[in-house]
């Protein structure tokens, strides 16, 4: 089936974050500039130079029946959670083919991680190591593997037509919801669940990140640790969970009366070929991958109105991709007000382009860009409007909407959606 012209749609949407176990919640405390981190409690924690991480606001183990969630990573669980709020969002209930709703065999989930099942790897080897092989979970290689939330979440809908995990690091759920559009364009699939989530505090991650002098070590400031953009950010405070949208077919959508948040216009890709940890310093990489978007999808740089960017809170990062964002838009960012969410959720690696996407997504259906907190001397080279302290209205009429994730390897994508 050829139908690479098809309009792809958002129907639903789904979140577990420092925030909140919804996207209601999670959307009222971005509104509200509200940070997620918090100094981490746990034993292990003292020892290490990085002692603050933003770790969901809701338990899964308040959400999910124990039964369950004893065989689910913290990561599928993350995702799970935020699959079934946004499922039932998008106006569907129970497993594909049950309500005749939509056919399975037109149903995919591309749900992508990072890391995947890191913390049950490690669980698992302490069990090993204390207590010897015959304690170790029959349930270890489910659990671990990055495709586990993908496949959890298609089991959980009945997904026929393909399910899917990219694992492009932190820009790995940005790609998880351009491959679902593709999907949806190529006739492959008329629904797809799609996003990324997290699930990384653990002291292995926490040690290696802050040696590669990644982190930031604010920590007796936690709330205030995460500051893109700001002469005085020292690097990414690790967040957790996860973000899912359903996308369909505008066809597909309209035939049942779904309710539309918005048009995903498309994405734009590339790789910056220059270090597999640290950013192109010139944002070469990002610039085409924002070119991309706009050759491939027609969008014109001075249609788009808000950028959630990237923005972890990194010296070179941050302002790289407002570089980027410089060379490809023109004076048209003048216009656009930026935000990056990262300043209260923290950074939930591959987990972000799913927020993130959920963030973007309720921005246009609001008509509201969140702010970025913690911004209290912008830096120079921030040439960009970048919306501070308070949301502000988009305004009316027409608009489009960034949302961009990069990831350790050079990965760069950029989605766009649009009102309707």
């Amino acid at each position: 089936m050829n139908a690479t012209n098809r309009t792809v749609v958002v129907t639903g949407v789904g979140a577990t974050t420092p925030l909140g176990g919804d996207s209601a919640s999670t959307w009222e405390g971005l509104v509200a500039g509200r940070s997620g981190v918090r100094a981490l409690e746990h034993d292990w924690a003292a020892e290490l130079p990085v002692r603050i991480a933003a770790r969901v606001a809701v338990e899964p183990s308040e959400v999910l029946p124990r039964p369950l969630a004893r065989k689910l990573d913290r990561s599928a669980q993350f995702a799970l959670i935020a699959a079934r709020e946004a499922w039932a969002d998008a106006g569907f209930e129970g497993k594909a083919g049950e309500s005749g709703q939509v056919d399975p065999d037109r149903l995919g989930t591309v749900v992508a991680s990072g890391i995947g099942g890191v913390t049950t790897l490690l669980d698992q080897y302490d069990v090993l190591r204390e207590k010897g092989a015959r304690r170790v979970s029959p349930h270890t290689v489910p659990m671990l593997m990055p495709n586990g939330p993908s496949a959890n979440v298609g089991l959980e809908v009945g997904a026929q037509a393909g399910v899917h995990t990219p694992v492009s690091a932190c820009a790995s759920g940005a790609e998880a919801v351009g491959y679902a559009v593709e999907m949806i364009r190529s006739g492959r699939a008329d629904v797809v669940v799609t996003g990324g989530t997290e699930a990384a505090i653990h002291p292995l991650p926490v040690a290696a990140f802050a040696n590669m002098m990644a982190m930031s070590k604010n920590n007796d400031a936690p709330e205030r640790a995460s500051r893109p953009f700001d002469t005085a950010r020292d690097g990414f405070v690790l967040g957790e969970g996860a973000g899912i949208v359903v996308l369909e077919s505008a066809e597909h959508a309209a035939r049942r009366g779904a309710r539309v948040y918005c048009e995903v216009l498309g994405q734009g890709l590339s790789a910056d070929n220059h270090h597999i940890a640290q950013p192109e310093p010139t944002g070469r990489g990002i610039a085409a991958a924002l070119q991309h978007l706009l050759e491939t999808t027609g969008l014109k740089p001075s249609e788009v109105a808000h950028v959630n960017a990237h923005a972890t809170s990194t010296p070179q990062g941050d302002v790289a991709e407002i570089k980027a964002l410089r060379k490809v838009l023109g004076s048209d960012l003048d216009h656009v007000a930026v935000s990056a969410t990262k300043s209260m959720t923290g950074h939930l690696l591959g987990g972000a382009g799913g927020v993130e996407t959920v963030a973007a997504v309720l921005a246009l259906h609001h008509r509201t860009a969140p702010p970025t907190v913690n911004v209290e001397n912008l830096d120079e080279e921030v040439d960009a409007d970048i919306v501070r302290d308070e949301a502000r209205s988009l305004g009316e009429g027409p608009l489009v909407a960034l949302n961009n994730s990069f990831g350790f390897g050079g990965h760069n994508v950029v989605v766009a959606f649009r009102t309707v």
